[in-house]
């Protein structure tokens, strides 16, 4: 039997997937591309390097962590399978954290004798509050694998190039040339609003404060104080960038440092 890898957008849907009826082995993507530095060459050691000093840095987790969590985990991708699907979602946490899996199978995978397929749900049945992947049990999860699996072609292999070279610049301009210059998004429809979200965070206002942290400055200026009430507030109307509570706080310190609010993030 020819063998399957299934790539799963961090450890949330793990227990879920669990409970499918699908073959194949698992890797589990638990890196935030959407935050911090990146630089395009996603296959060199300077880029993991790069990765792996800024979540030490940020999240205080150590190189030896950094290397079973997730160096070892992508290691996976150097064995040959014959078929991949991906699990990713809507936002761009997850869009971005898509780009990289896709551009690092660029240089692994031949397309030629592998199928790469996206699992990629906005939506689901029966959920008119549909939060992601993670809330699926073993047979949601199999509905989603039978009804809405998509194979990948090359134009969305050469789609996830261009995104990914334009992400990597970190420049407003670019990325809105990009979109503006992208007349078709093949099965890759996701990407789209998720770059447009992107474009807001890269553009500051008079503060020097970008969409993310104004948002957050106005929760905090409204009265709602505390973490987990600024993590609720935001998420509500900001669901397109998937961020969990590490990653929000990492904007909450940025306002800290600038004065503009003063409790401890």
């Amino acid at each position: 039997m020819e063998k399957q890898l299934h790539i799963l957008n961090g450890d949330a849907m793990l227990h879920g997937f669990n409970g499918t009826g699908l073959d194949g082995d698992v890797l589990v993507w638990r890196e935030i591309l959407s935050e911090g530095p990146v630089i395009e060459d996603i296959s060199s050691a300077r880029f993991w390097e790069l990765r792996s000093a800024w979540i030490y840095t940020q999240f205080n987790a150590p190189s030896e962590e950094y290397q079973t969590k997730i160096i070892d985990e992508v290691a996976k991708l150097s064995f040959p399978y014959a078929e991949i699907t991906l699990w990713f979602e809507y936002d761009l946490h997850c869009q971005v954290n898509l780009l990289g899996i896709l551009n690092l199978l660029r240089l692994h995978a031949d397309l030629n004798e592998q199928n790469i397929y996206l699992v990629c749900p906005s939506e689901y049945p029966g959920k008119p509050d549909f939060k992601g992947l993670g809330e699926l049990n073993g047979t949601e999860l199999d509905y989603l694998y039978d009804n809405t699996r998509l194979q990948l072609t090359e134009y969305d292999m050469t789609l996830a190039a261009e995104a990914w070279t334009a992400y990597c610049t970190s420049d407003a301009p670019k990325i809105e040339v990009f979109i503006e210059n992208t007349p078709f998004w093949a099965n890759m429809s996701l990407l789209k609003p998720a770059f447009e979200a992107h474009l807001k965070r890269l553009q500051t206002n008079e503060q020097g404060l970008n969409y993310i942290e104004q948002q957050l400055l106005r929760i905090y200026n409204s009265g709602i104080t505390d973490n987990a009430g600024i993590y609720k507030a935001f998420w509500a109307n900001n669901d397109i960038y998937g961020m969990g509570d590490s990653a929000i706080d990492l904007y909450l310190k940025n306002l800290q440092h600038k004065g503009l609010i003063s409790f401890n993030c």
